[in-house]
């Protein structure tokens, strides 16, 4: 049986390294170029000649970083070879073997209770700024789906409606929110257009970016009593869990979330379990 040769899709590293970047966010893309340059800066050779040796020695002079951007930064360096052999632009992988480092998980540090969410919604005096954080919670988005936000992505459905999101990895989605969220959005818009964001800066023009949304998530936690580093993304993994505890069908939040893999959905399941072997102990 003859196999069909594979069609050269690069033939230099920078060209490799953009087609593996192609269609990550922004940022995604600014952390992996700069983990990816790190890496070459320390080879010093083409990515063709790269060994398992030259990894190992690589992740040895990576001790001082914390645990989990070791992590990061060798993952980038696994994904970019073991898409570069994919292509047929690497003879080999190497990085195929290599052991990444072990990160503990800390989801359930990051999960705020009820209260406390109800307890920052309550306590927050603007209203632009509580119905962000509201939708922020209620919705599951991520910060950058809230910056790109524009109101031509909201659609009545009865008397409610829905919000339609460009999410990670190029997926669209579209979630409903309940009556209560929907009347709260709307008056908002004023005299927008359909093109312009739903959150404006008022001392920008254009949309809020997301370090002025951790600000403002930042004030109402502490507004509500909360000494933790919350951000917009603790408010997503507050939605999961809550609603999972609430007897959310786990494909539901799946979809909700736009997670590509029910399996990290199911992190959630795990990261406050409501039942252990503990209490056929007899304590």
């Amino acid at each position: 049986m003859v196999t069909a040769a594979l069609p050269v899709q690069s033939s230099t590293d920078p060209q490799l390294i953009a087609l593996w970047l192609h269609g990550r966010s922004a940022h995604t893309q600014r952390a992996y170029a700069a983990d990816i340059a790190r890496f070459q800066s320390r080879a010093g050779k083409p990515l063709a000649a790269i060994t398992l040796n030259d990894l190992q020695e690589f992740a040895g002079t990576l001790d001082g970083l914390a645990i989990s951007s070791r992590y990061r930064v060798l993952s980038a360096v696994k994904s970019l070879l073991a898409f570069g052999h994919r292509i047929g632009y690497l003879p080999f992988d190497a990085g195929e073997v290599l052991r990444l480092p072990a990160v503990r998980n800390r989801l359930s540090e990051r999960i705020l209770p009820e209260a406390d969410v109800h307890r920052m919604l309550s306590l927050e005096p603007n209203q632009r700024n509580r119905v962000l954080v509201t939708l922020l919670y209620v919705s599951g988005i991520r910060v950058s789906e809230a910056t790109g936000l524009c109101w031509r992505d909201l659609q009545p459905a009865g008397e409610s409606g829905q919000i339609t999101v460009f999410g990670k990895g190029g997926v669209t989605r579209s979630v409903h929110l309940p009556a209560s969220v929907w009347n709260d959005i709307l008056p908002l818009r004023a005299s927008a257009g359909a093109d312009e964001p739903v959150f404006r800066s008022r001392k920008k023009s254009g949309a809020l970016q997301p370090l002025a949304i951790l600000r403002i998530v930042r004030k109402a936690a502490l507004r509500a009593g909360i000494e933790l580093p919350v951000s917009p993304h603790w408010l997503r993994h507050a939605h999961a869990s809550h609603a999972l505890d609430r007897g959310a069908p786990i494909h539901l939040v799946q979809s909700t979330l736009g997670h590509a893999s029910i399996n990290t959905t199911g992190r959630y399941l795990h990261a406050r379990p409501k039942e252990s072997s503990s209490r056929f102990l007899g304590f």
